[in-house]
């Protein structure tokens, strides 16, 4: 792993010392964050599979009811029932927060007259699997509306999944690395300057130790030559 281009300096390595412990505290949070997502996303998962299959199985009644009515009815008439619908749907679309990701909730509000038929026909030219289809509809309605909010749900937590997945991996395989890589470098560095500075200090004192010697050498010679002229 390449490390850093920085300079090699005490208050670098404390710099990098602190970025390291934020980007490690902040990798546990993402890989928390994560494995919460995908909790949510496979609960959201399981619970979007049954309610898909329970949207089709009724779905497949009221085509099944559809095509019955449709065989003996003429097109005209069936044309003519279907013509001027008495209920209608107003959408509304909120949101709440998931994990810091905002996901849609739908819902809606019905423009149906209270009290009145939700059939916009009479019932004297048409079939009872008419009835039947569209009583159905209104039923499961609701149902396919919370269906397509889940389902909306569940691509945003993929995508925020992955965003997540791909952060983690980047403090983990790369940043993260890096800083250690960096600060191993300039720790090696720092102690090699100290033993480099060390090793000068001693040779000077060495130095200064031996000129001490000469100097005291010096001054016995020549103290020991002042005192045998005074004796002779």
């Amino acid at each position: 792993m390449a490390r850093l281009n920085v300079n090699p300096t005490r208050m670098v390595l404390t710099q990098l010392k602190k970025q390291l412990a934020v980007a490690i505290r902040g990798h546990k949070l993402m890989k928390d964050k994560r494995d919460e997502l995908m909790k949510r996303f496979l609960d959201l998962a399981r619970e979007n599979k049954k309610l898909r299959e329970q949207v089709e199985a009724e779905l497949g009644e009221v085509y099944t009811s559809f095509s019955i009515a449709s065989s003996v009815m003429t097109p005209s008439m069936m044309e003519e029932a279907l013509m001027y619908p008495k209920q209608g749907v107003a959408l509304t679309v909120g949101s709440k927060n998931v994990m810091s990701v905002d996901v849609p909730v739908f819902g809606f509000e019905s423009t149906q007259a209270e009290g009145s038929s939700i059939f916009p026909y009479g019932f004297a030219n048409t079939s009872g699997e008419l009835d039947t289809s569209i009583e159905k509809l209104s039923e499961i309605f609701p149902i396919m509306l919370k269906l397509a909010a889940m389902e909306k749900e569940a691509n945003m937590l993929a995508e925020e999944i992955e965003k997540t997945r791909r952060r983690v991996n980047a403090l983990e395989y790369v940043k993260i690395p890096q800083y250690q890589e960096t600060i191993r470098y300039i720790q090696m560095k720092l102690d090699e300057d100290e033993r480099s500075t060390q090793t000068r200090l001693q040779k000077v004192k060495e130095m200064i130790a031996k000129d001490a010697i000469e100097e005291a050498r010096e001054r016995d010679a020549q103290a020991l030559a002042e005192l045998h002229g005074k004796t002779s």
